[in-house]
């Protein structure tokens, strides 16, 4: 090996690349200067290029990074429809698949990568090629017929994009995602893979958003607005009448939403990581969270996205500047210097009320849906909660729903993507536990619209990868998903496994005028593994060694019991695995406000010294294996954290609350008698 300058040692060994050593010099902290990279990239690409890539999608990325413009085109026009929109998706959608900073922060520090490391490395810098974006928009205009349009709905137009196979001759079925995320470009190569298995591909958008008209309205009109651009679509001359929905996120919202109106051309919808916005973001289980404050700037400044939103002064910093500022939940406009008219909006419904529940299928309105859906997420998905509350609703109004679930070890982006990381948070993934959420979604249309077969990994309703076995389990409900279910005692410092002879208290002690510390902060699971509470604050439970490995496959639900001297507080549980060798694993969480329990809707408040119990199974779903030798570890606190809103107990709107409410501090006396429960497996 050999350095040209600082940026990069490019000269490499001429050897065979499936099996000589070697490798190449590469400067790594220099190529985060873009100037560098510019000239760096394209001859380490083509040193790369000379020793032989047999992978010919990489080739093409490397072509691009060597300015090969031509080679590469002619590699894409080579590829079928389904390859190629897969590749799109690659230099598009960079966050879905490893972007150039993320290769940049993989490797950094290195001054050496092995062959197929560079390979990797270089193949990143793709998208950041101009050569990139001319190929997509070459290929796109060869094999497909795109149009944007305008969909009327009550009183506006709606924007949005049609992308269909070029040369079909028969009607199609169409796939709808209807979002608020409105980025043409790279919804239209989203919508290309659609096009390119066969569908016509509809992206639609919010009111108000890209050349939409009518005010930019999150949530509350999405639905009705999905089931007009839904009867548009089926009115086509290209359409054979069926649309799926499918997406993540906002847009797995969207899916119930628009199922509401039971739409005759809605066949089936596939909602990734689906939020709810009355149980989800902005708050859940009736706490409000301070995460998604600038995402309301972020989709509502702008027709299209407003990303400075995200980096804007004072943005940083937010969340500290508030709880040392003791002000109350409805300041943290003042505090940012903005105002903020959907949070003021948002924050009078601090109960899953009408306004809420007018957008997304409410009680009676579950049974009358009536169509096959997939639902995918994560056990560290953000929107775990809400996604698999959906389904937890349709089955409880509708017992023969055809709902099915593939869930694993994946968060909110991850659970979206084609490709999932194979390291989460500290945590690697079991090998099987890899599959692409695109072709889930399509081969699960095939099967619906076409008749096609079923999808081989749905070999039930429920579909779950046990984390530590890599093995894939499979369910025909939540509640088969283990054999039985084990209840632990909260005694002092211990998880037992008998309730106690004689019930006692444990006392916590909550000063809500200290802004030097937070309690109950830790429910968040970052990291994975390596999890470091605090237990200074708060309880913590753990079990004896277990004798033998077990698995828990599902919800873990509690019944606590407690008396507090004020009117009402918000509280977590987390629940770890302490691997043998002392490190701990996170495994599942429940924070909500104790007044609603396991009702979002009535609040009960406390009556001050007396005992009250707290029902709580919304906690996150969760597989693993926990080998003989594990411990369970549960800490339990009151959430006093600068990431939510501070409920300072005295019964009235919590959001109005401010440090004048603190005090004295708030005492809890925790009953003995609590439990919680586990579903496990032998």
């Amino acid at each position: 090996m050999r350095c040209f300058g600082r940026a990069i040692v490019a000269a490499i060994s001429t050897f065979a690349f499936a099996g000589a050593g070697g490798g190449v010099a590469v400067d790594v902290a220099g190529l985060k200067n873009p100037s560098v990279a510019a000239q760096a990239m394209p001859e380490l690409a083509h040193r790369l290029l000379a020793i032989g890539v047999p992978d010919p999608q990489t080739r093409l990325e490397l072509l691009l990074v060597a300015r090969q413009a031509g080679a590469a085109r002619a590699l894409m026009e080579g590829f079928p429809a389904v390859t190629a929109a897969s590749v799109e998706s690659v230099l598009s959608n960079k966050g879905a698949f490893g972007s150039w900073q993320d290769a940049l922060q993989t490797f950094q520090g290195r001054t050496s990568l092995g062959v197929n490391e560079a390979i990797r490395f270089a193949a990143a810098y793709a998208p950041e090629t101009a050569g990139a974006a001319a190929l997509i928009g070459d290929d796109q205009r060869r094999r497909f017929v795109i149009r944007r349009v305008s969909i009327p709905a009550e009183g506006v137009t709606l924007a949005a994009i049609v992308v269909r196979p070029r040369g079909a001759v028969q009607r199609l079925p169409a796939a709808l995602e209807f979002t608020i995320y409105a980025q043409p470009e790279d919804d239209t190569v989203r919508a290309a893979y659609a096009a390119a298995r066969g569908y016509a591909a509809v992206v639609a958008y919010t009111r108000g958003k890209a050349w939409g008209t009518g005010p930019i309205v999150p949530y509350e009109f999405d639905g009705r607005d999905a089931n007009r651009a839904i009867s548009w679509i089926a009115a086509q001359p290209w359409s054979d009448g069926k649309v799926g929905m499918y997406g993540g996120s906002y847009d797995g919202f969207t899916q119930w939403a628009a199922a509401k109106f039971h739409n005759p051309a809605l066949k089936t919808i596939v909602p990734y990581v689906a939020n709810n916005p009355g149980n989800g973001l902005p708050m859940e289980n009736n706490v409000f969270l301070l995460v998604t404050y600038a995402w309301i700037y972020y989709v509502t400044d702008d027709k299209y996205l407003d990303d400075a939103a995200y980096g804007a002064a004072g943005l940083r910093d937010l969340n500290e500047r508030w709880y040392r500022s003791g002000s109350a939940y409805r300041a943290v406009p003042a505090v940012f210097g903005r105002p903020n008219p959907w949070l003021e909006k948002w924050l009078n419904h601090p109960g899953f009320d009408a306004y809420w529940r007018s957008m997304v299928p409410y009680a009676a309105d579950f049974a009358r849906i009536d169509i096959p859906t997939l639902t995918i997420s994560g056990y560290y998905d953000d929107g775990q909660g809400s996604a698999l509350n959906f389904m937890k609703d349709h089955a409880a109004y509708d017992p023969q729903a055809a709902d099915y679930l593939v869930i694993g070890p994946y968060d909110h982006l991850g659970s979206q993507h084609a490709h999932k990381d194979a390291a989460l948070r500290g945590y690697p993934i079991d090998p099987i536990a890899q599959f692409s959420t695109p072709k889930l979604t399509f081969d699960w249309f095939d099967w619906i619209l076409r008749d096609g077969p079923r999808p081989a990994m749905l070999a039930d309703r429920m579909n779950f990868e046990v984390m530590g076995a890599n093995r894939w389990r499979h369910a025909g409900s939540f509640a088969t998903m283990s054999s039985h279910r084990q209840r632990y005692y909260l005694a002092p410092h211990t998880l037992a496994s008998r309730p106690p002879a004689s019930p006692s208290y444990i006392e916590e002690t909550v000063n809500f005028a200290d802004r030097k510390t937070v309690n109950g902060n830790d429910y968040y699971p970052d990291p994975i593994l390596g999890a470091s509470p605090d237990l200074s604050r708060g309880l913590a439970f753990e079990s004896p060694p277990l004798r033998h490995a077990m698995e828990i496959d599902g919800f873990f639900t509690g019944h606590l019991v407690a008396a507090i001297d004020k009117r009402d507080m918000d509280v977590q549980a987390v629940l770890y695995q302490r691997l043998p060798d002392g490190r701990l694993m996170h495994l599942s969480y429940f924070m909500g406000r104790a007044s609603y329990g396991d009702d979002l809707i009535t609040r009960r408040l406390f009556n001050p010294g007396l005992p009250k119990t707290i029902v709580f199974d919304r906690s996150r779903l969760v597989s693993r294996y926990l080998e003989k030798g594990s411990r369970l570890l549960l800490t339990l606190d009151v959430v006093k954290s600068p990431f939510s809103e501070i409920n300072y107990g005295t019964g009235g709107d919590v959001s109005r609350e401010n440090l004048a409410d603190a005090k004295a501090p708030l005492t809890v006396r925790w009953s003995t008698s609590s439990f919680i429960t586990l579903p496990v497996r032998p």
